[in-house]
C-alpha cells in the first residue's frame, strides 16, 4: 500500500489534509453566507469524481448566486484551487468544481426535484449534515 505522502517533498503536507482543509473551507463559507440545508457526502471510495460532494440550498435565485460567486473567490484565494462554475445565469442550479470537491447550490424548489441526496446516497450511512 502506497501512503499519501510517499514521493512527496519533506515537509509537504498529506493529500488528504489539503483535501480536508479545502471540505472545511467551503462548509464554513456556507455556513457564512447562510446557505441553507447543507449537507456533505463523502464520496471517497466510491465515486472517482471527486472526495465529497456539498449540497446547500440559497433562499432565492440572488441569494444562489452570491453564495457560489462568494465561494468561488474564496477557494481561489484560500486554497490557490481554480473553481470551474456552471450554471451562473440562471442560478437554480450552480455547481462548482473545486476538484476534490464538488459543491452543489440549488434554490429549494429545484432541490427538491432533483432530490441528489437520495440518488448519491449509497444504501449505508445518511449524508452528513454540516454543523452550523
Amino acid at each position: 500500500m502506497i501512503s499519501a505522502t510517499q514521493g512527496a517533498a519533506p515537509g509537504a503536507a498529506p493529500a488528504n489534509d489539503s483535501v480536508d482543509a479545502l471540505h472545511a473551507l467551503i462548509l464554513h463559507q456556507l455556513d457564512e453566507d447562510q446557505a441553507q440545508e447543507t449537507i456533505s457526502i463523502p464520496l471517497a471510495g466510491k465515486s472517482s469524481i471527486a472526495d465529497h460532494m456539498v449540497i446547500a440550498s440559497g433562499r432565492s435565485t440572488r441569494h444562489v448566486s452570491a453564495i457560489a460567486e462568494k465561494l468561488a473567490q474564496r477557494i481561489k484565494q484560500e486554497a490557490g484551487r481554480p473553481v470551474r462554475v456552471e450554471g451562473l445565469p440562471n442560478a437554480d442550479w450552480v455547481l462548482l468544481d473545486a476538484g476534490d470537491v464538488i459543491v452543489h447550490l440549488f434554490r429549494p424548489e429545484v432541490r427538491s426535484f432533483y432530490n441528489l441526496e437520495r440518488m448519491w446516497s449509497f444504501g449505508d450511512a445518511p449524508p452528513v449534515a454540516a454543523a452550523n
